[in-house]
């Protein structure tokens, strides 16, 4: 849902009597700020939702603080939401830009921009859109992969950045191979599955609690658990056939994706690079990227949805190294 407003266009130069106006609508419902369960006390004051309409897309971001803009990328199958225990204490030294994908939540759903290309274009022209030339970037599970994008085709763009919980960018050389050991595979099905066209929303509509889930509780390893009311809120954002359609784009493009990851890994990454991972996931694993400059801090007791399970572990390892970009 969206209601119509009003607002200046910031861009406009001058006299502020001769800014444009323009309309644009205001994100509502449990996709935005206004409609989200069990956000931090006083979330609300400091963020709200925004539509920012780049041209070829509208995305869908939550946006407050004060400070150098930092850009948060989530992962697969959430949304911004996935950062909400630590934008809080981000904001205090950050503007935080949480950003919804193409394809997810309350972002646009075209049929096709899903490689890893298009999708770091994509949040290119939502900074550009916002004013910031340049800017640091935090990015977790399919957020690593487009991150990771970000940093390799617009170096020039990205001051630093932190990637998390997977084993490195997929890239056409190093794929995994077929048969896999159980509890590997276990962690890895959905791959494939999600990369079939049709057949995966045919068999996941009306099972979308069973289909997400077991993928939230099995890559959960033997760390700490998602709370059950919000991986009910997750699947009740994906229950709409749209943007269960929507979430498995990036998964269709995958090989395209990883061509496109072999040219980079001919460029290591030159700015600082985090890697964050769960002991009980991807661990050490995490730091297997083409880059000069990386450090790799591993959670304990922790599985793969390192933002919302250890929020005060994740904050830690983020403070250090986003310093000295904030000063």
């Amino acid at each position: 849902m969206a209601r119509e407003v009003s607002i200046c266009d910031r861009h406009c130069e001058g006299d502020p009597r001769e800014f444009t106006f323009r309309p644009l609508s205001l994100p509502e419902g449990p996709g935005s700020v206004s409609g989200a369960p069990n956000l931090p006390p006083g979330f609300t004051d400091t963020f709200t939702s925004r539509f920012i309409d780049t041209g070829e897309l509208r995305q869908h971001a939550v946006i407050g603080g004060d400070g150098p803009p930092l850009l948060l990328v989530h992962g697969w199958p959430e949304t911004w939401y996935a950062w909400r225990l630590l934008m809080p204490a981000l904001a205090r030294d950050f503007e935080v830009i949480a950003v919804d994908q193409r394809g997810i939540g309350l972002t646009d759903k075209p049929e096709d921009g899903y490689d890893s290309a298009t999708l770091a274009s994509d949040l290119i022209a939502l900074m550009d859109a916002l004013g910031h030339e340049q800017f640091a970037v935090v990015g977790h599970d399919t957020g690593y992969i487009i991150g990771y994008a970000l940093a390799a085709d617009h170096p020039d763009r990205v001051d630093r950045i932190a990637l998390a919980e997977i084993p490195g960018a997929p890239t056409a050389s190093a794929s995994p191979p077929m048969f896999v050991p159980e509890p590997l595979n276990n962690k890895l099905w959905h791959i494939p599955f999600n990369r079939v066209e049709k057949l995966p929303e045919q068999l996941v509509s009306g099972r979308e609690n069973i289909f997400f889930g077991y993928e939230f509780a099995i890559q959960s390893g033997s760390g700490r658990k998602l709370p059950d009311e919000v991986i009910d809120y997750y699947v009740g954002m994906l229950s709409d056939p749209d943007a269960l359609h929507g979430c498995f784009g990036l998964y269709r493009a995958w090989l395209t994706s990883a061509a496109q990851n072999d040219q980079r890994a001919t460029r290591p990454l030159t700015m600082p690079v985090l890697a964050v991972g769960g002991a009980a996931s991807w661990g050490e694993s995490v730091g297997n990227l083409a880059a000069k400059d990386v450090q790799t801090v591993v959670i304990p007791d922790t599985g793969h949805w390192v933002a919302e399970t250890a929020p005060e572990e994740m904050l830690a390892a983020l403070a250090p190294f986003l310093a000295p970009y904030r000063s």
